[in-house]
């Protein structure tokens, strides 16, 4: 019996009962209100506390997302199945031959690498006679120490000297051809381009740098002309990075991802966000890996539709919208590549919400996905049909991740539902489920 119909069993004046029960309606409404505006309050604390943690981690903590201790304990309700399992491989492998193990690197100074070039200088005596009794010394052995020297960038000039000799009678001119150069007319060798090149993309010195560089020889390169020179010899390499996107897209498989990098605004003194797509071969594919880089000024995802074309296949790449499209059944130019799903990403913002709040459910996630990466350790370097193989053994042990996930969903209040939509990790996960299911060794 709720409070209106006690009320009403009072014996009370009409115009009192209605008095009451306006004041107990206002109550009530109150009550609720204070309750929404609680919960609310709640969940904004809820998610500035995870905020707050995830950029205290990429601030302060340590960049790996290891959780050592908890992938040492996983599925422990099935802990004496696991140990006969491991048991039953470990008779396997004492009765197959073991491959050697690499050397392990001694401690203290390491030995110089041997395909460096060994310079001698020798010591000898000042006299080869023994200074006490005046006979001839006699060799007995060497002491040989290894020091490490190094060159320092050392400018110099090359002279080419074409002598041009003439025929009186046929007067005529001869003379050798001009050696080829990347650049025509230019003063740059290609020994200098070569080392602006690794300065700047490897070593990632400005050009304002090497300019300081060379003038210390008394070497006038100007920024301008090492820009203009940067340009030439990426017009010249063009062609070697087409042929690098025609053997990449002869994969069957890719991975993708893009990475923001701060671009110059010339004049302006400020600098505007462009991108680094990247996309990588199969490590597990025939032929060497292939990593291009497609610079572009933003994020859209007709980029990486335009750089793909035509190519279809299996993509790994995280849930960023800008790939849906290249799934999509009305991708027109070619039939739809299949998605697959990036577990690292997948498993970053778990790990975020289980440092914030040390929850369960996240803890769960974290733990059948250490499985998962124990598994793809162990099969790292073998063939693929070896790791299917491995994959097949392990099918008793399924990760099972969107099942567990959406019978969490099934068991918890719609208020708890509401606060994972708000963090956006249970949804983010379910919806691309289907796509990290892909990108496993076993089935669901």
């Amino acid at each position: 019996m709720n409070l209106f119909n006690k009320l009403d069993a009072l014996d009370l004046e009409t115009a009192a009962k209605i008095q009451v029960a306006a004041m107990l309606q206002a109550l009530l409404d109150q009550s609720e209100k204070d309750t929404a505006e609680l919960y609310a309050k709640e969940l904004k604390i809820q998610a500035l506390i995870l905020e707050l943690a995830m950029l205290r981690r990429m601030r302060f903590g340590a960049k790996s997302e290891i959780l050592s201790q908890l992938q040492q304990d996983l599925f422990e309700e099935a802990c004496d199945a696991d140990i006969a399992a491991i048991e039953a491989e470990v008779e396997q492998l004492d009765s197959a031959p073991r491959p050697p193990k690499p050397p392990r690197p001694r401690a203290g100074r390491q030995p110089l690498p041997e395909h460096l070039p060994r310079i001698d200088v020798r010591h000898e005596p000042e006299s080869c006679n023994c200074g006490i009794c005046g006979l001839d010394l006699v060799l007995i052995r060497e002491d040989i120490t290894e020091q490490l020297d190094v060159e320092p960038a050392k400018f110099s000039v090359i002279r080419h000297i074409r002598p041009q000799y003439a025929c009186k009678p046929c007067e005529t001119i001869t003379a050798a051809a001009i050696p080829a150069a990347v650049i025509d007319g230019g003063m740059a060798t290609v020994g200098l381009l070569t080392w602006i090149m690794v300065c700047k993309y490897v070593d990632h010195l400005p050009l304002y740098r090497l300019e300081q560089i060379a003038a210390r020889d008394q070497v006038v390169l100007a920024q301008s002309t090492l820009a203009d020179w940067v340009g030439r010899v990426g017009v010249a390499l063009q062609p070697l990075a087409d042929r690098l996107i025609y053997h990449l897209i002869q994969g069957n498989m890719l991975h993708a991802d893009e990475t923001p990098v701060a671009q110059l605004e010339p004049g302006r003194g400020k600098t505007r966000k462009a991108y680094l797509w990247g996309y990588r071969s199969n490590d597990l594919e025939q032929g060497p890996r292939i990593i291009v880089f497609d610079y572009q000024t933003g994020r859209s995802g007709e980029h990486a539709r335009n750089f793909l074309g035509t190519w279809q296949g299996h993509l790994l790449v995280d849930d960023y919208g800008g790939y849906k499209a290249l799934f999509s059944d009305q991708r027109t130019i070619a039939s739809p590549c299949i998605e697959l799903g990036c577990w690292a990403h997948a498993r970053r913002k778990f790990f975020d919400l289980h440092s914030a709040n040390s929850s369960p459910m996240a803890l769960e996630v974290l733990q059948r996905i250490g499985f998962l990466y124990a598994v793809e350790d162990e099969g790292k370097e073998l063939t693929i049909e070896a790791r299917k193989a491995v994959a097949c053994g392990k099918k008793s042990a399924s990760l099972g991740i969107p099942t567990h996930l959406a019978e969490t969903d099934s068991r918890t209040n719609r208020k708890r539902r509401r606060f994972r939509q708000s963090t956006g990790l249970h949804l983010e996960a379910l919806a691309q489920s289907a796509a990290l299911c892909r990108n496993r060794p076993f089935t669901d």
